[in-house]
């Protein structure tokens, strides 16, 4: 697996995370009849909050972000993005376990959707995600928190 770190992000990352959204979106959205070149970049711009969002770096070159947003009753997991040429190498399971991590310890639920049909989901499955409810277009999953067990 490569090289890779979470710092968090700057508003000088949202451009290269809008860049990496709309390629790693794209193959979904166009099977989904619903990739429009300008809304899948527009989404991200109107939603980026550096508060709560993580720039993900590989061999420290920017490579992605996630989000982590606090809400009611669970920490949301949004704009999962990683490089494409990333994908399958192991970063995104890393970057999902160390932010899982913190929930449990935390003792805080996630909740997420990803697209219907999307090889993402599996991820999310062997993590503990659960199907919450779907649409044609989106899969809401939620994850309860996991106690870890003390050593003694």
């Amino acid at each position: 697996m490569a090289d890779w770190e979470l710092r968090p992000a700057t508003p000088a990352d949202l451009e290269p995370a809008v860049a990496i959204r709309a390629e790693a979106m794209r193959p979904d959205l166009v099977r989904l009849g619903r990739y429009d070149d300008v809304r899948v970049r527009q989404r991200l711009r109107d939603s980026f909050d550096p508060a709560h969002t993580w720039a993900i770096e590989v061999s420290g070159a920017f490579a992605g972000c996630v989000a982590l947003r606090p809400a009611e009753d669970a920490h949301w997991l949004e704009h999962f993005y990683l490089d494409p040429a990333l994908h399958g190498h192991g970063v995104g399971t890393a970057v999902l376990r160390t932010l899982l991590e913190r929930c449990d310890a935390d003792g805080v639920r996630v909740r997420l959707n990803v697209l219907n049909g999307s090889p993402a989901r599996r991820l999310y499955e062997r993590h503990g995600f659960v199907l919450e409810s779907e649409d044609p277009v989106d899969v809401f999953m939620v994850r309860e928190p996991v106690e870890r067990k003390r050593e003694s």
